[in-house]
């Protein structure tokens, strides 16, 4: 497997707070990799790290080899490098097709693809499952519907690495599932996830790789397996092992 993703021993200190404590992972191409903990770890804070939202204190960031930490989020993007927002991020007033057809077509432009960035849209739609609202104005969609639009919107940029903010908040049970299919699939296609997720069965179903952090701090690292058995993990988060 390729680290398309390097965090390398990542601080980031707000006054006297230490948010991210010398936090180092990879999320590797073909893979799910999942980064889990209690509220308050660390997880979106690292997210906005790696993707230029946040400076760090310390450490670095690897897109593919290349050290981006001194990139503005819009050169990551263009790197290959996409997210979704743990608080939601979409364009209210337009409809779930358009939401997704300003990303295809600004893709369309910046790589000069002939591809209809229309029908891409609804193709997208249609992968996520929201075929069926593509006329709702966002803005009016379920909180787990508009996460999956902004899935679609953040896919339409064809990123080698996808972030995710809890995109499993707000889904039945059908819909996680469906999830983490799509997730999967992703991954399959030779993209890396990384998925921030409290829904520790969607994560334990599709994660590949794990880190654990609390107060900031990497607790554990292993595959699902390893970490539900670790009583650390079990104590600061897990509290009893979750079947896989």
């Amino acid at each position: 497997m390729t680290a398309v993703l390097e965090v390398d021993d990542l601080n980031v200190v707000f006054g006297g707070v230490q948010a991210v404590d010398a936090v180092s992972f990879t999320a590797e191409a073909g893979q799910v990799t999942g980064l889990i903990g209690p509220n308050g770890a660390g997880k979106t804070t690292t997210f906005n790290v790696i993707t230029g939202l946040q400076k760090p204190t310390s450490g670095a960031v690897r897109l593919n080899g290349a050290d981006v930490t001194g990139l503005a989020p819009v050169k990551r993007a263009r790197l290959g490098m996409a997210r979704t927002f743990q608080r939601l991020e979409v364009f209210g007033t337009l409809s779930a097709l358009d939401n997704v057809l300003v990303a295809t077509e600004s893709h369309r432009d910046l790589t000069r693809s002939k591809a209809d960035p229309r029908r891409t849209a609804h193709d997208l739609l249609s992968r996520v499952g929201l075929e069926h609202v593509a006329g709702e104005r966002a803005d009016r969609l379920p909180t787990g519907l508009a996460r999956l639009l902004e899935l679609a919107r953040a896919l339409a940029t064809e990123p080698r690495l996808l972030l995710l903010d809890e995109p499993g908040s707000g889904l039945g049970h059908q819909e996680s599932e469906a999830l983490g299919t799509l997730l999967v699939e992703l991954a399959a296609e030779g993209m890396a996830v990384l998925l921030v997720e409290h829904d520790v069965d969607l994560v334990m179903r599709v994660c590949s790789h794990l880190t654990v952090l609390d107060f900031g701090r990497p607790l554990a690292h292993g595959t699902p397996a390893e970490i539900q058995q670790n009583p650390a993990v079990q104590q600061a988060y897990l509290g009893v092992e979750v079947s896989a």
